[in-house]
């Protein structure tokens, strides 16, 4: 995984790692104003998600699907299954727990990436520990400290930290896949796993999967292709090249980004921290970044 060191994005993958994070950053704004079950928002952004990409593998990269060794589908579903978990843990959590504690502690999902990476081999410089923790006050300022000792918000305090190590696991291991799996075979793959990994939990919460509004149902597919496709897709194609603690780190200006989306699209009055919080995220991941070692050549896979 990128020879034991952490690497950085080179300037074609940083532009599409921002508009990854613009893409994301839509999810929260749309998910809030979708009249819909939240597993189920899960389970079809994941599934329709395949599908498209589907498409895709069909027409142009079939023979990335059939060059699949046992050991890069075994590694791809397992990341389609931590992508499910992150959403089966951390959703939840929103219900369970204050908005701030959750988004706290989901954002701490850099940290894991970089304790996962350490326990991997990678070396990970001073600096970076460094520009993790400016961007996590950023976050913390942005987001306030609202932790409880109330039992049922410490469960929600816990799916959400579980959010955010299977968040981190993921893109790991989406890491490690990317090295010789295209973006397409790989989002194919883990997008239908995730599906399937979220169908079981959300039948047995008893959330309904269907009988939603058509404005519902159009605000599903617009998650769908802005989040899902043009978002984690994007990401995922950033992974071959970037290490997972930065993209991790990078992701973290979702929530700065959201605030101004729910600003501007609900109407919602963004707080007074958001400009020094997301200057010290923009700052913290400029450090990680400056401290991770230029990328070394690679020969890119097959089309996204």
């Amino acid at each position: 995984m990128s020879h034991g060191v952490m690497t950085r994005p080179p300037g074609p993958d940083l532009a599409r790692l921002g508009i990854a994070v613009i893409f994301i950053s839509l999810s929260g704004p749309m998910i809030a104003a979708t009249a819909a079950a939240p597993l189920a928002i899960a389970f079809w952004r994941c599934f329709i998600g395949s599908g498209l990409t589907g498409v895709w593998v069909l027409f142009r990269d079939r023979s990335g699907i059939r060059s699949l060794t046992g050991r890069e589908l075994r590694l791809t579903a397992f990341a389609g299954v931590l992508l499910g978990l992150h959403f089966a843990t951390w959703i939840p959590s929103l219900w369970l727990t204050s908005i701030a504690s959750s988004t706290a502690l989901v954002a701490t999902q850099p940290i894991w990436a970089a304790i996962i990476a350490r326990a991997l081999g990678i070396k990970i410089p001073r600096a970076v520990w460094v520009g993790i923790g400016i961007a996590i006050v950023g976050v913390i300022l942005l987001t306030g400290v609202d932790f409880s000792m109330d039992p049922t918000s410490l469960i929600g305090d816990a799916l959400a930290l579980l959010g955010a190590v299977f968040s981190a696991a993921y893109v790991t291991v989406v890491e490690k896949v990317r090295q010789t799996v295209s973006t397409s075979t790989v989002t194919f793959v883990a997008y239908g796993v995730s599906a399937l990994a979220v169908l079981p939990i959300l039948i047995i919460a008893g959330q309904p999967l269907i009988g939603f509004s058509a404005q519902a149902w159009l605000l599903i597919l617009g998650v769908t292709l802005g989040a899902q496709l043009l978002g984690h897709t994007l990401m995922s194609k950033v992974l071959k090249t970037t290490s997972a603690t930065v993209v991790s780190l990078a992701i973290l200006l979702e929530m700065p980004g959201a605030t101004l989306i729910a600003a501007v699209w609900l109407g919602q009055v963004p707080p007074l921290a958001l400009y020094p919080a997301a200057a010290l995220i923009f700052a913290g991941l400029f450090v990680v970044i400056r401290a991770s070692a230029p990328r070394r050549e690679l020969v890119e896979s097959p089309p996204v």
